[in-house]
């Protein structure tokens, strides 16, 4: 296996642990304040795990791609982010099924991370393609 993959998959899975475990404990603490009486349906820790996950996938397949000397990799970095989307809607399913009135809150809760998670794996890719290889 390249030893590049491995060295931007290691800082990646490192970067990105480090960025769920601040996010969660500012929204734990944010949430504790602010809405310490208010049941959510999907516990916090499961969204982050959902955006772990899901984010780490994406930018594995695409290191993967990249490392195998794919660099038009746009077209699937679209195609991941659309899957991401769909399984987002998915992972929300028992909120928008729901007949809980908190509903708003609760994609909240679920769309600010995962737009701040947009944000770190479109940097994480980016900074990676700058670098001339």
């Amino acid at each position: 296996m390249n030893p590049d993959f491995k060295s931007r998959q290691l800082s990646f899975l490192l970067q990105n642990v480090a960025v769920t475990l601040i996010l969660l404990g500012i929204h734990s603490y944010l949430l504790s304040h602010f809405a310490e009486n208010t049941n959510f349906i999907i516990p916090i820790w499961q969204i982050y795990v959902f955006h772990f996950a899901v984010t780490t996938l994406l930018y594995s397949v695409i290191n993967y791609q990249y490392s195998r000397g794919k660099t038009e990799i746009f077209n699937l970095f679209m195609g991941f982010t659309f899957l991401k989307m769909i399984l987002s809607i998915v992972f929300l399913l028992p909120v928008l099924l729901s007949d809980s009135d908190n509903k708003q809150p609760e994609v909240f809760n679920f769309f600010i991370p995962y737009f701040l998670y947009l944000f770190f794996e479109v940097y994480s890719l980016t900074s990676f393609f700058q670098k001339k290889p």
